[in-house]
């Protein structure tokens, strides 16, 4: 297991040119020596590079899984056998399990966090201020978690500054977009075996992702459906050529629906009574509770797993819905997650914030706070440098 994971790291690595820029600089001038960070995101091939990297800067590092489906053990193993690196993580761990492991993380008194989803965030706020006193800050990458931030921040119950990495614009245009529209889509490739050329596609949502996905369906030739409550997103939806139609309408039509919403229930069994014969349904946001597949559950006549990872569940109405991934983050739970270049251009916006917190974090009051313009744009001069082109600045 130990050298299957070093193999999937070691071809992350070659790929992620950003982070051989990165980790050069650090192993020269060991910025974050003597530094704890807490690492707490999906636990796969990128972010092993991202944790060596951390690590080739001087850093101890304690690292938890942001999802316990999106883990992959043989990763985690070969991570244990670095020096100065804890993990504690298993795919498929139970929610006792991932809370253990949080209080492990802040039992480990960071002084940065780095995360996705915001479990860690709200673990603090739910501990009190003393779970974790030398704290300097948060850097937050998903749209879930930048929301969660807010609204902590909002009720008073965030006391350190946080930095919503997600919505640098090297982040949610490209990380977002990109990396969401082709991961998930190949992930349900995968699963299914299935054409996606001929079918029609429903997104949820069109904010970054769901563009990402729109797009990718219509490339692959799907008919592209979007439901979308806000009406400004919705137009800008349909001026790209798609369809906008209502929740219940959209899953009547939907061979294929993706939630891209970030919110929980959108998908609830009001909603799956309208899903056609055979629809397969998959969740591309943070968190599994897009779509309410406990209570299809507890509906269903028979639930049965026809492929690893695609469940069937057969209802007393002689309908048969298909879940891809368990509901789960759908690009992590049934495949690779997000192209490594694209996280290579995601991690290395978070090396920066970690810096820039160390840094600055003293003099910053509790808040969430966008994402420094001027790293942003260090970050597109070195891709630009790895693309052979250069900026016009």
């Amino acid at each position: 297991m130990i050298s299957q994971g070093k193999q999937r790291i070691v071809w992350a690595q070659a790929h992620m040119p950003l982070h051989c820029m990165l980790g050069e600089r650090f192993a020269q001038r060991r910025p974050l020596a003597g530094q704890r960070i807490g690492v707490a995101l999906h636990l796969e091939a990128k972010t092993a590079v991202l944790i060596l990297t951390l690590r080739a800067g001087g850093a101890d590092i304690v690292a938890v899984g942001s999802n316990p489906w999106s883990t992959q053990d043989e990763v985690v193993a070969a991570l244990r056998e670095a020096d100065g690196i804890e993990v504690y993580a298993r795919r498929g761990e139970t929610d006792e399990q991932r809370q253990a492991n949080l209080q492990r993380l802040l039992d480990f008194r960071p002084a940065i966090v780095v995360e996705d989803g915001g479990d860690v965030a709200v673990g603090l706020a739910e501990r009190g201020r003393g779970a974790a006193p030398g704290l300097i800050g948060i850097c937050e990458e998903t749209t879930t978690g930048v929301e969660r931030l807010k609204e902590l921040h909002s009720a008073g119950r965030l006391w350190v500054p946080a930095i919503a990495v997600n919505d640098a614009r090297m982040k949610h245009l490209l990380d977002n977009r990109h990396g969401t529209g082709q991961s998930s889509w190949e992930a349900i490739m995968r699963a299914t075996n299935l054409l996606v050329a001929g079918k029609t596609a429903l997104i949820i949502g069109f904010g970054w992702c769901g563009k990402g996905l729109a797009l990718r369906a219509a490339g692959l030739g799907a008919r592209v459906l979007v439901a979308e409550t806000d009406p400004v997103k919705a137009v800008e939806a349909a001026l790209e050529g798609y369809q906008v139609v209502r929740l219940p309408e959209g899953m009547s039509l939907a061979d294929v629906v993706i939630t891209a919403t970030g919110r929980p229930g959108v998908v609830d069994l009001v909603a799956l009574e309208h899903a056609k014969d055979g629809a397969l349904l998959a969740n591309a946001g943070h968190f599994g509770y897009e779509i309410d597949l406990p209570g299809l559950e507890k509906r269903a006549s028979r639930v049965e797993e026809v492929r690893p990872g695609v469940h069937a569940y057969e209802l007393p109405d002689g309908r048969t819905l298909y879940a891809v991934g368990r509901g789960e983050l759908v690009n992590l739970a049934a495949a690779d997650g997000h192209p490594v270049e694209i996280m290579d251009i995601s991690f290395a916006l978070q090396i920066l914030a970690v810096e820039h917190l160390l840094s600055r974090g003293a003099e910053l009051a509790a808040g969430v706070y966008a994402y420094p313009e001027g790293l942003d744009a260090v970050v597109a001069e070195m891709v630009l440098a790895t693309l052979g082109g250069q900026s016009r600045s």
